[in-house]
């Protein structure tokens, strides 16, 4: 194997792949790059056995084959590589050369067969998303899921794909966050798929936004790929929870509020919150918001901000964490709050959103303690 290729787009091709190596393995191969030749270049390809990633990149290739290269050594190496042309190439004894101007290295790599084959993905039955949309319900969801080993379902994103439209959920159980999108996707079939947020990290690391992907489902994997990109994962199996019976239907109470107000607020009265609960109490009146916090071994603090408030007065806990995650993907100046009582779930939503995409976001409160 042999080929020249410039630096920023050998720099371009390893950083695309990198995140889907794993950076401790006790198979040696999956700590490589597998790179081969191909009709317009080279494709490099990583993965850690549940995230698969490949992409091509321009190179002129000089004599066709494939090898694995340590993957943190070439990035290393690559990312300190003078600004001129780039020659690999690769002998029978698995060595690998690489010049670049002046600059000359050798490195061990492994045979192409060692290295893992990609799931089988059918795309003949596949979704077609703009790549743009599906970035967006990725953005607003993923920072919901569980970091808990206990419920694993709980720590992937549920994926709904109908042939009109496509909607993200993801929670762990004390916040949720829900978005949907319409989409054109005309003879793909329905699905519910619990994809992991890493691999979603990669779809929104990879594609560009103008991007239209084809996603298709194999036996337990799911595949997304473009003219030049590839991503396959692992899904998550079993049953998502029944999301849509802890979304309330009857909240009367509601609040709206400059969001960036909002956050000021809450930061300010994190500062004395519990480091285990970091519980605020909110107390909602006609035009005004206040702010306690009371932490016995730190002390106390209070704050208010003028609202748009319709209902009865409200005490209600919450914890500030989950709240200020929430705002930050608030993708509007104004938020909407509704309540029904101090032990029921709450909402927030935009307030004033022009856009295509239904987005709510939900929070548990906390018990108020006397």
């Amino acid at each position: 194997m042999r080929f020249t290729i410039s630096r920023e787009q050998l720099q371009e091709g390893l950083a695309a792949v990198a995140a889907s190596v794993p950076s401790k393995t006790t198979l040696p191969v999956l700590a490589n790059i597998l790179v081969e030749t191909t009709e317009n270049g080279i494709r490099l390809s990583g993965t850690d056995l549940d995230i698969a990633v490949s992409t091509e990149v321009v190179a002129d290739v000089e004599t066709p084959g494939a090898i694995t290269i340590p993957a943190r050594k070439l990035s290393e190496i690559a990312r300190e590589l003078p600004p001129s042309p780039v020659r690999i190439s690769a002998s029978g004894e698995q060595r690998v050369s690489l010049e670049c101007g002046r600059s000359r290295f050798k490195l061990l790599g492994l045979p192409r067969d060692e290295f893992p084959s990609f799931p089988t993905v059918r795309f003949e039955e596949s979704w077609r998303v703009k790549s743009g949309d599906l970035q967006k319900l990725i953005t607003h969801t993923s920072f919901a899921v569980s970091t808990e080993e206990s419920r694993p379902i709980l720590n992937g994103v549920l994926w709904e794909l109908r042939p009109e439209r496509m909607r993200m959920v993801a929670t762990n159980g004390h916040r949720l966050a829900r978005m949907e999108l319409d989409i054109t996707s005309e003879g793909a079939p329905s699905g519910d798929l619990i994809v992991p947020p890493k691999a979603l990290d990669q779809i929104r690391r990879l594609f560009p936004v103008e991007e239209e992907l084809e996603i298709a489902r194999g036996d337990n994997h799911l595949g997304f790929r473009s003219p030049v990109a590839s991503v396959f994962t692992r899904l998550i199996e079993g049953p998502y929870p029944n999301y849509d019976q802890v979304i309330p239907k009857d909240n009367e109470k509601f609040c709206i509020v400059d969001k960036a107000a909002l956050v000021g607020a809450l930061k300010r009265m994190s500062v004395l919150a519990s480091d285990q609960t970091h519980r605020i109490k909110l107390s909602f009146n006609a035009g005004m918001l206040k702010f306690a916090v009371q932490t016995p071994d730190l002390g106390e603090a209070a704050d208010e901000l003028p609202v748009r408030y319709t209902g009865d007065p409200l005490d209600i806990g919450f914890n500030a964490s989950y709240l200020l995650e929430i705002l930050r993907f608030m993708p509007t100046d104004e938020v909407r709050m509704t309540f029904k009582a101090p032990e029921r779930a709450a909402t927030v939503e935009p307030e004033g959103w022009d856009d295509t995409a239904k987005y709510l976001c939900l929070v548990m409160p906390l018990r108020l303690v006397d």
